[in-house]
């Protein structure tokens, strides 16, 4: 950085990716990161030395989760649009998700297991109710609404030299301390391949974007006594049209753009129809995993969503498996 902003304090390492896990995700690292230019010298802030591995990733979970091992929810409402090249951008849903986590050292891995699952309702972005049907403005049909159901979404952050290894991105500015990480990937690992989906998958390559800004304050994150501080995230992701929306291989992306907050009280602080709405449909998402399953079980939304269009074809369905009667 230029000396006009010797203010900020940066550590921005040169990384090919991150482990990770979620959709609206909805709430951690992912495969693929990029950063900026590698700071010279040492990151001092508020008695931190966040070039140090072990500093700068507790800080990060301090963030994140909470060090003592008890459970973190956080909330994180927003808007997601559709982005149509040479048409226009539509404002299609409201979006409020939950995520809740916990972590644990493991001594044999030197790593702590991030174990986490998460839910994310779309919404009618006027009311806020949650959806069950959607009418589509590019197709004008009306569709069914898959919700986010991520279970488990779990990852590693391990000590151990290698790409995965902290430090990771952060800046401070008095007693501001933000983790910026960028997420970009591009994978073959698609659930969904167009020849055998082709109303429900955009293209054989999976390929999304998050933007993540995770905010906190020094005078908390370098308190010894502090295992959880207070944390709000800003959250954008670019991706694939969603395959509840059958849009086939239509250009364009889907944009989400979100702020999450760490619920200090708990699941009693989400919104009380969010949360009535969880407890009496999806109970379990107010809770995070008990048992480890590592990462290959890990869901996203085409996971998730192909195992839906699988049980319909075996019953017989063809073509759109998702559309209802418009006066449905």
């Amino acid at each position: 950085m230029s000396a006009g902003f010797s203010p900020i304090t940066q550590t921005l390492l040169n990384r090919r990716s991150m482990l990770g896990g979620t959709a609206a995700g909805a709430a951690g690292l992912m495969a693929g990161m990029t950063s900026g230019a590698e700071a010279a010298g040492h990151a001092q802030s508020g008695g931190l030395d966040l070039t140090d591995p072990k500093q700068n990733l507790e800080t990060l979970l301090k963030l994140q989760a909470d060090l003592s091992g008890e459970q973190v929810v956080g909330g994180f409402g927003g808007y997601a649009w559709m982005w149509v090249p040479d048409e226009g951008n539509h404002l299609v849903f409201g979006t409020y998700g939950i995520g809740c986590s916990r972590i644990e050292w493991n001594d044999a891995e030197q790593a702590y297991r991030f174990y986490h699952r998460e839910i994310l309702y779309y919404t009618d972005p006027q009311t806020g109710e949650v959806l069950d049907t959607w009418h589509n403005p590019v197709t004008d049909r009306k569709v069914e609404v898959l919700h986010i159901l991520n279970d488990p979404v779990n990852r590693i952050y391990s000590m151990k030299p290698g790409p995965f290894s902290p430090p990771y991105p952060v800046q401070t500015v008095g007693d501001d301390i933000v983790f910026q990480i960028d997420v970009f990937r591009a994978e073959e690992r698609n659930p969904m391949k167009r020849k055998d989906y082709p109303l429900h998958a955009q293209q054989d390559l999976y390929q999304s974007a998050e933007l993540w800004g995770i905010y906190g304050r020094l005078s908390e994150v370098s308190n010894p006594d502090v295992t959880s501080a207070t944390s709000h995230t800003a959250w954008a992701r670019v991706g694939m049209w969603l395959p509840f929306m059958e849009m086939g291989n239509r250009p364009g992306s889907m944009v989400y753009h979100s702020q999450s907050f760490k619920m200090m009280d708990g699941v009693a602080g989400l919104p009380k129809y969010i949360r009535e709405y969880t407890e009496a449909n999806y109970p379990k998402y107010l809770e995070a995993p008990t048992e480890w399953t590592g990462m290959a079980q890990n869901e996203n939304t085409w996971s998730y969503s192909k195992k839906i269009i699988d049980q319909r074809k075996a019953e017989g369905r063809t073509g759109s498996v998702f559309g209802v009667p418009e006066d449905a």
